[in-house]
């Protein structure tokens, strides 16, 4: 199994990025998923997060300005954020639950390689 993000880039502030990341390889079923990003210097943290049925979480920093959606037909999950701010400046991660086999009950975690948004004029 394989996530594989995708979307940043260089960004104004107040402009907007999408990010996406696709699951791919033996997939039987994904939990919950979501992004994590780390600023320059500083440690990894949660941005928002999303159960297999809907019920989201977001980090206060970003409330009302990204949103995170999933599609499951394909094994997808993106990051819609607007109004970029210099503090959103970071290496982006994406990660998922994934449980690969109809046998298996057991989920794994899975993480994307990151993607850098930066925002600056």
């Amino acid at each position: 199994v394989q996530l594989q993000a995708s979307g940043g880039g260089l960004v104004q502030p107040g402009g907007s990025l999408r990010l996406s990341c696709a699951a791919s390889g033996t997939i039987f079923r994904i939990n919950n998923v979501g992004w994590y990003r780390q600023p320059p210097g500083k440690q990894r943290e949660l941005v928002a997060r999303m159960t297999r049925t809907g019920l989201i979480n977001y980090a206060d920093s970003v409330e009302g300005r990204f949103t995170i959606s999933r599609s499951n037909a394909k094994n997808t999950v993106y990051l819609q954020m607007n109004s970029l701010e210099p503090e959103d400046t970071a290496v982006y991660y994406c990660y998922a639950e994934i449980r690969e086999y109809s046998y298996s009950r057991i989920y794994s975690n899975y993480w994307g390689q990151g993607t850098l948004v930066t925002v600056s004029s």
